[in-house]
């Protein structure tokens, strides 16, 4: 029997579902596990859950930006989707923790606004709304330049090769090493947008691929599960990240197959967490797992809780700032 072929149109279709399950495995990977435990790298390699976001965010902009090629519009649409949730999140976070006698009015500002100590120090709360707005910063003039010139979406290639240049490369290392986490997520955005028009325009990838897109998925799960299972710590991190590459666009072809063939209400309950994933980031770490982690419940129930917990206070952070925004 044949192979049903890869529609790569089912990246659209299923998005809200990809999105849901990227943010279960990046639930699963913040719980706390002991290194000696059986499953720490498995549980490790839920971190793939941003890579899935970016990758699925730079298609979702390509299909943005071709209906309406407007920079000022563009910037309006994702400082709205994003600012007033990360503001009203962050406050409470940095604001109770603030001390007037030692801290800095002008650092918890930074911190509030555009989390500056994430770029001056590698502060890693919250990390990915900073990185994500500034990729969207450079998101326009680069749809702008392969829009014009297609033969410069293989800068991704060279996005890459900074990501060795910051581990490798002394001085280069010693300016912005310390924005590792972010520089090897650049490519596999931008990699997102390159896909967009493909997905688009529905191209169907011939089902036999199906086999190759298994076997690179085992591959690159396999290897990044020895790497953190056996040499955690002790092997640049931007080296799996480089794996998750191919590891997350085979992730999505395959999970596309399992969506498919789920039933629909199935699939409703993860396109609605994954309508949730921006608040559900906010809340579920520094707030649901804080408040949770020092009863010491074990792996599982903690993230079951956090889970059950995190949704409800995302869908009525994400009613509040609908409404809000209504008001306004």
């Amino acid at each position: 029997m044949r192979t049903k072929d890869i529609e790569l149109a089912n990246i659209s279709r299923f998005r809200g579902e990809l999105m849901g399950a990227a943010m279960l495995f990046i639930i699963l990977f913040h719980v706390g596990l002991p290194r000696t435990d059986l499953f720490f790298g498995l549980r490790r390699c839920g971190n793939i859950g941003v890579d899935i976001f970016l990758f699925l965010s730079g298609i979702g902009l390509w299909f943005s930006w071709v209906k309406q090629p407007s920079t000022w519009s563009f910037y309006r649409r994702r400082l709205l989707r994003i600012l007033p949730a990360w503001l009203i999140m962050a406050s409470l976070y940095y604001i109770p923790r603030f001390n007037p006698q030692t801290g800095s009015i002008i650092d918890l500002i930074g911190n509030i606004t555009i989390n500056w100590n994430f770029w001056l120090h590698d502060e890693l709360t919250f990390w990915y709304i900073p990185a994500i707005m500034m990729l969207y910063l450079w998101a326009p003039p680069y749809m702008k330049l392969i829009t014009r010139h297609p033969i410069y979406r293989w800068s991704v290639v060279l996005m890459v090769l900074w990501c060795v240049m910051v581990q490798w490369i002394i001085p280069v290392h010693h300016a912005v090493g310390h924005l590792e986490i972010f520089w090897s997520r650049v490519p596999i955005f931008f990699l997102g947008i390159n896909f967009g028009e493909t997905v688009r325009r529905e191209v169907r990838i011939d089902g036999a691929a199906v086999w190759l897109a298994l076997i690179t998925f085992v591959a690159c799960f396999a290897s990044c599960i020895y790497l953190e299972q056996v040499s955690h710590g002790r092997f640049p991190l931007f080296v799996e990240r480089m794996i998750y590459i191919p590891l997350t666009l085979t992730a999505i072809l395959l999970l596309n197959r399992i969506f498919r063939r789920l039933p629909q209400r199935v699939n409703r309950f993860w396109a609605f967490f994954g309508g949730l994933s921006l608040e559900a980031y906010l809340i579920h770490n520094h707030f649901v797992m804080a408040w949770l982690s020092p009863y010491h419940l074990g792996y599982w129930p903690t993230s079951l809780l956090t889970i059950v917990l995190t949704i409800p206070l995302a869908w009525l952070l994400h009613q509040f700032v609908k409404r809000l925004l209504q008001w306004l």
